[in-house]
């Protein structure tokens, strides 16, 4: 079974292009989803503990843990060590389910995959990016969003260049829909070649 790594800074279109392989029938293991629900399940409580007064009737809430981490490097170290292995179980959970029922291929979204993990254990690596300009107006664009957030959330992110430098495929979403799902159709044909 080959592993594909998915992964772009933040406002890139990871989402917009996990759904393109989705729909090409390749499964689809997302990280940023697994966190959603490990804030309302399992790491609900061991973040109360660890930073009491987040969660709100059992469930993570991010406008009360932001503050919490963002800017202290030791207190999001300590938000890591919680919900990274509890992820990685849930991803080893994908892959063993996956690997079980013969799949060819499976996509792995992990927003910070050059930051975090051992890119060599994907059989390729595929970067989502899009001009700067665009990137922060889709960045700005969320609720709750200012640009001292997206400069520290980019800051913690290996630069863009950086990322596609060390890709072995890119797909630009900047250009459109109909573009972005060209470039995934030609991964998945080199990636089907011997």
């Amino acid at each position: 079974m080959l592993i594909v790594g998915l992964t772009g800074s933040i406002g890139m279109g990871k989402s917009a292009t996990s759904d393109l392989f989705r729909l090409q029938g390749i499964p689809v293991h997302d990280s940023d989803s697994t966190v959603h629900d490990l804030y309302a399940g399992e790491a609900a409580p061991l973040i109360e503990a660890a930073f009491p007064g987040t969660t709100r009737e059992g469930i993570v809430d991010r406008s009360l843990l932001s503050p919490k981490v963002i800017g202290n490097p030791e207190a999001l170290r300590r938000l890591e060590a919680i919900v990274h292995p509890l992820v990685r179980r849930k991803e080893q959970d994908f892959l063993k389910l996956h690997s079980g029922r013969n799949a060819r291929l499976v996509l792995v979204d992990i927003p910070l995959l050059f930051e975090t993990r051992d890119p060599t254990s994907f059989r390729a690596i595929v970067v989502v990016t899009a001009p700067a300009h665009v990137q922060a107006e889709r960045v700005l664009a969320r609720p709750g969003m200012t640009r001292e957030k997206m400069d520290t959330i980019l800051a913690k992110q290996m630069p863009d260049v950086e990322k596609r430098r060390r890709a072995h495929f890119v797909v630009d979403t900047s250009r459109g829909f109909d573009v972005a799902s060209s470039q995934v159709a030609a991964i998945l044909r080199c990636l089907a070649a011997p």
